[in-house]
């Protein structure tokens, strides 16, 4: 899981994405799989802008990612307003693994005061909170980690050239408290139960980087020293 946890900050994420892509509930997903506590139930709090343009969770589809099968508990709110609501109660309920939130756009009640309440429930009960930002542009928030998150192509099969490899995205760390922002090529490792981030491949002036270091060097953070 990236970056690593830090107790005096609380432990929420944004992921900002396309409803329609599917990006950022990927990446948030491979993240929690790391960071599942205790085998409780997700709560999953979607508005009705963000349930009608992005999709309903899906229990098998979501364990063919995560490759556990997760107990969810899912939230239909109406408004912004009252998934803002339900995730705030859902933060009080230590026995939960997460909260996964999705907001579509950016309706004004989710302001940089709502954040911080959020901020303040998840730091007290310990729930990690990752909130999904379906076609919203940031504004103020006290969210420790904010993602930008597009999908990229697939990573090669093992068995067939033809045919697409594990999905993989480009992941954009544009603000974090606790880490070096950058940009890298996320994959999820089902087998290590974490996800992978890999520096892209850039085009270089001719002559840059000439020598023994002039070759690719792909960054694997998350803890297992995988390239």
């Amino acid at each position: 899981m990236l970056p690593t946890p830090d107790p005096q900050l609380p432990a929420l994420s944004e992921a900002f994405g396309a409803s329609r892509d599917g990006a950022a509930t990927g990446l948030v997903l491979a993240q929690l799989d790391a960071a599942r506590r205790g085998g409780g139930p997700i709560l999953w709090v979607q508005d009705r802008l963000a349930a009608q343009e992005g999709g309903l969770p899906y229990g098998r589809g979501i364990a063919g990612v995560t490759g556990l099968d997760m107990p969810i508990l899912r939230v239909a709110a109406r408004t912004a307003a009252e998934a803002l609501w339900a995730m705030e109660e859902g933060l009080e309920c230590a026995a939960l693994s997460a909260v996964i939130g999705e907001i579509w756009g950016n309706p004004k009640v989710l302001d940089f005061t709502a954040s911080k309440r959020l901020a303040l429930r998840s730091a007290r009960s310990g729930v990690p909170l990752w909130l999904i930002r379906a076609d919203a542009d940031p504004s103020l928030s006290v969210a420790p980690d904010r993602w930008r998150v597009a999908s990229a192509p697939s990573g090669a099969h093992p068995f067939d050239p033809r045919a697409p490899g594990a999905p993989q995205w480009h992941a954009e760390l544009f603000r974090s408290r606790r880490s070096q922002p950058g940009t890298w090529v996320a994959a999820h490792d089902r087998a290590a139960h974490r996800l992978d981030l890999a520096a892209p491949l850039r085009d270089r002036p001719v002559g840059e980087g000439a020598g023994p270091d002039a070759a690719p060097h792909p960054r694997a953070l998350g803890g297992s020293g995988r390239p």
